[in-house]
């Protein structure tokens, strides 16, 4: 009998049922559907399921030289109105009392959260079903107080993370699992590099920044980079960080591009 880590057989059975009955679905909503069937709350949670799920012999090679974090429970600390993404580095400000009590159970825990974006920014008090589902692992770095009583903690951002499971407590904390980075080095994620260069200083009407060529040999990196100096609001900018595939990645931000979204530069 099948279970939840034969995902993507049932999803391609699925659209072959369909397609019999001319209806027609893209792999991806497929995904989508066969993951809401499971209970899941979505694809990118289920595919963090199934990672964490396999057996060590095969996991343990993709994980060794990443966090060790696929089951492990972590702090969560929601943030209003901004997506942090991979190789941020910035100050966060902390001021509701259970998200102290995160921050305070991480500092004295290894140091590392789970932050995630809220889906409404002036919900004071947010549960998982008010949080987006994949956030952005950090390192505590500093924390200090401030005159004003709020915490002042600067978080060094590392990888992708899904929350598998909600863990009981009087601060937000979960299970998560590292959501694993798809097709970084293809051809053709190099080629749609090269055009979101050639397409930025029309779409922002400045140059690229020098920062951004180092970036050059790396484009899921750099895709994370741009979309954060491009103004396409909040629910793009998580749809980026939700997206492990790094060609699926850029062709999102060259169609952004390409629609003539307005942008500006930070």
């Amino acid at each position: 009998m099948r279970d939840f880590r034969d995902a993507k057989a049932m999803a391609q059975t699925l659209r072959e049922a369909l397609k019999v009955k001319s209806i027609s679905v893209s792999h991806s909503e497929s995904l989508e559907l066969v993951a809401r069937t499971l209970g899941f709350h979505d694809w990118n949670v289920l595919s963090a399921a199934i990672q964490s799920s396999q057996p060590v012999s095969v996991q343990a090679a993709k994980l060794r030289a990443r966090s060790r974090t696929a089951g492990t429970v972590i702090p969560v600390t929601p943030m209003r109105d901004i997506v942090f993404f991979p190789q941020l580095i910035t100050p966060i400000f902390v001021g509701r009392v259970k998200t102290r009590r995160a921050i305070e159970s991480a500092a004295a825990n290894g140091g590392r959260i789970l932050v995630v974006t809220q889906k409404r920014p002036d919900d004071d008090d947010p549960d998982f079903d008010a949080l987006h589902s994949v956030g952005v692992l950090a390192e505590i770095i500093h924390r200090a107080e401030m005159p004003h009583g709020d915490l002042r903690v600067k978080v060094s951002c590392s990888e992708r993370t899904a929350i598998v499971r909600p863990v009981d407590g009087d601060f937000l904390a979960a299970e998560v699992a590292p959501i694993e980075e798809t097709r970084g080095l293809d051809a053709e994620a190099f080629m749609l590099a090269r055009e979101i260069f050639e397409r930025y200083q029309g779409f922002t009407n400045t140059a690229p920044p020098q920062s951004l060529y180092r970036y050059a040999g790396e484009p899921g990196v750099l895709a994370d980079v741009v979309v954060q100096l491009m103004e396409v609001g909040i629910d793009k900018m998580q749809q980026v960080l939700e997206t492990g595939d790094v060609v699926a990645r850029l062709q999102a931000i060259l169609g952004w591009m390409r629609e003539g979204s307005p942008a500006k530069v930070n």
